[in-house]
């Protein structure tokens, strides 16, 4: 079993990608943190074999941690200045996941990754190897890489527009704010509820017709 802490300073973000991790097969979400300094403690403390971690914290810089920790680390961040990205990745961290993204997104980042551990569970590595196993973690959308990955983050972004909303919306209004069809809005919602990543509830209108309202999760 793979262990991951997830450090993001909006704790629903972060019980959310625990919960990504936690759909994932062979890993195991530790209890989330939300700045630097807790995040130290539970390093110091052993058992985390990867690091998920945001950028922008209350007090400091995931690339900080990544730093200063041998832990394998990733970077997900809303900050895509090419800059920061470079600095992380001189850091140490694997790689960098911009958000928002979905599940399939973060599961396939988990899946090269545990393949990249048993290449580096070998004794001796060729060069075709390495080389091999090099592209097969970055190579996010190659063949191992599933459809609604390559598609894009419908799903991430939908929960992004309810984050942002002053109430729950019809599927809809949902559709609108991120520019897609009320059936695609509709698909995913139906889809996100039944990972209990959305609320829904009934509104009855004029007529007595109900509509579903969805919401983020309080």
């Amino acid at each position: 079993m793979i262990d991951v802490l997830v450090l993001d300073d909006d704790v629903y973000v972060g019980r959310l990608h625990c919960r990504y991790v936690e759909q994932t097969p062979g890993f195991r979400a530790l209890e989330p943190v939300r700045d630097l300094r807790s995040a130290r403690k539970v390093l110091a403390a052993g058992g985390v074999d990867l690091l998920l971690a945001d950028e922008v914290l209350p007090d400091g810089t995931g690339t900080q941690l990544i730093r200063e920790t041998s832990v394998d680390a990733a970077l997900l961040t809303a900050v895509t200045d090419a800059q920061v990205v470079r600095a992380a990745l001189s850091a140490g961290a694997l790689t960098c996941l911009f958000k928002p993204f979905d599940s399939e997104q973060l599961t396939s980042l988990l899946r090269r990754y545990a393949r990249l551990r048993r290449v580096w569970e070998q004794e001796r590595l060729s060069q075709a190897g390495l080389d091999r196993a090099l592209r097969g973690f970055y190579d996010a959308g190659g063949a191992g890489a599933s459809p609604e990955s390559r598609a894009g983050s419908t799903s991430a972004r939908i929960l992004e527009a309810l984050q942002r909303a002053q109430g729950p919306l019809p599927a809809v209004q949902v559709g609108e704010a991120i520019g897609v069809s009320r059936a695609t809005a509709q698909r995913h919602l139906v889809r996100l509820a039944e990972q209990d990543m959305v609320t829904v509830s009934l509104r009855y209108g004029s007529a007595g017709r109900p509509e579903h309202l969805y919401a983020a999760p309080a």
